[in-house]
């Protein structure tokens, strides 16, 4: 997942965690607020040190899909070359990858600002932060493009489930309705990235 701070990445993250852990799927979430305290925590947000964070966490939810897992990542990842050298990643690793651009407009999400970090920014706390004065590029084509300014979260949630179900080999058709048991098709093994 991919837009800017406050778009509502890891409130989406969460919420699709939920649902697909509903259905008996194995879910693993990597947000980018928790991975900068630990994995990614020698890093800062230089253009450097952005594209290698992108590497850091599309390596590691590579693992987690090769070992057939649904790796939910919620990054901002501002820039259209880092999120391209994801997808090849996962490309040659031959698991899943979904771009998921949460989109919401930059006074939307000012207006949100759930950590206070645009008012820093405004105020020339914090130098360098994505939509204020370091850029972000929109994804042109995104796999899922979910507007959630126009959307609640669980409308959001139910856009993203179709498409991850629809990926991993599972629909209605295949969902039990009197227990709400998951039968899944024959698979690869491999699970997907968002």
């Amino acid at each position: 997942m991919t837009g800017l701070s406050g778009s509502g990445k890891s409130t989406l993250a969460n919420q699709v965690d939920r649902l697909l852990s509903e259905q008996g799927l194995h879910v693993y979430r990597l947000d980018g607020d928790n991975l900068r305290f630990g994995l990614n925590r020698d890093l800062a947000f230089s253009e450097d040190d952005r594209k290698e964070n992108i590497r850091r966490v599309s390596e590691v939810a590579n693992l987690f899909a090769d070992a057939g897992m649904i790796t939910i990542c919620a990054l901002i990842a501002p820039f259209a070359k880092d999120r391209q050298l994801a997808r090849e990643s996962h490309e040659r690793a031959k698991t899943q990858f979904i771009e998921v651009f949460v989109d919401a407009p930059l006074k939307t999400t000012e207006a949100r600002d759930p950590k206070g970090l645009y008012k820093k920014a405004r105020e020339g706390k914090i130098k360098g932060f994505t939509g204020i004065d370091s850029p972000y590029e929109a994804p042109e084509k995104p796999d899922v493009h979910l507007r959630t300014d126009e959307l609640s979260i669980e409308e959001a949630a139910e856009k993203l489930m179709e498409e991850i179900l629809k990926r991993v080999g599972l629909d209605d058709d295949l969902m039990g309705e009197e227990n709400g048991s998951v039968e899944q098709e024959e698979d690869d093994g491999k699970g997907t990235e968002l």
